[in-house]
């Protein structure tokens, strides 16, 4: 686990919402200043989402953020057709990228399970893969240097589409695989590996909810990455955890 791993507890989910959309903002319009440009990966679900509207009703993130010059990717998708309302990428839009100017060149959306690599994941994933390579980045892991990279947990502790025991864990050379037999529908989706995420500069964990307490309180405690996904995710420089109260209710006393 990173050395700088911090547990950030807030009163509830809209408080999170909205306190990770303010550190967010800071971070890319810091990163912006500091190079020109930023980079994010976004998760789904229903914590992402709700930074993402945070984000869009955030009077400070639209002046801050030079929207231009934001790359925006993803840690996961589900392989299903453009448009699909379960789609990440079409929950991100009508979150928020529909309503700020972003560069539709650096918005890399994972490809759908329709058109060129119709019913063919791991076609797709290995498209997406030639993608963050030629977007440059560390060269032992083939991605950009993502500035912060959202990852949502899931009450089974998965991250992105990565799941326990699942063999898309032990994937130590790619950085974008298909996954097939996931244990929530679809069964079918794409994500990146946990050599992708890890070359993230911070990595941003959130977790909202009673339902989500067992798998933070588990991820927390220092398991092994096949039995607690999530406790393997961690930045190059930062870890972050972003809970509500119910979320952190059952915390070990050392996290």
């Amino acid at each position: 686990m990173s050395a700088a791993r911090e547990v950030l507890v807030h009163p509830g989910k809209d408080a999170l919402a909205q306190a990770a959309a303010d550190r967010l903002t800071a971070r890319l319009s810091d990163a912006q200043a500091a190079r020109g440009t930023a980079s994010v990966v976004l998760t789904g679900g229903r914590n992402g989402n709700a930074l993402l509207a945070a984000l869009a009703a955030s009077p400070e993130a639209r002046e801050r953020i030079d929207w231009s010059r934001l790359d925006v990717w993803w840690g996961d998708e589900r392989f299903l057709p453009e448009g699909d309302p379960e789609r990440n990428h079409t929950q991100a839009h009508e979150a928020l990228l529909d309503a700020v100017p972003l560069d539709p060149a650096r918005v890399h959306a994972m490809p759908p399970s329709d058109g060129r690599y119709a019913g063919d994941a791991e076609a797709a994933a290995e498209a997406y893969a030639t993608e963050l390579a030629a977007a440059g980045g560390d060269p032992a892991v083939r991605v950009p240097s993502f500035d912060v990279l959202l990852l949502g947990v899931g009450p089974d502790t998965h991250v992105a589409s990565l799941f326990p025991e699942h063999p898309a864990l032990r994937e130590t050379e790619r950085t974008v695989v298909g996954v097939h037999g996931a244990p929530k529908p679809p069964p079918v989706r794409l994500t990146l590996t946990l050599p992708a995420i890890r070359a993230a500069e911070e990595v941003w964990l959130l977790a909202a909810g009673e339902d989500k307490a067992d798998a933070v309180a588990l991820a927390l405690s220092g398991p092994g990455e096949l039995q607690a996904p999530a406790a393997a995710a961690h930045g190059r420089s930062r870890t972050l955890w972003f809970l509500d109260e119910a979320a952190a209710s059952r915390l070990p006393a050392d996290a």
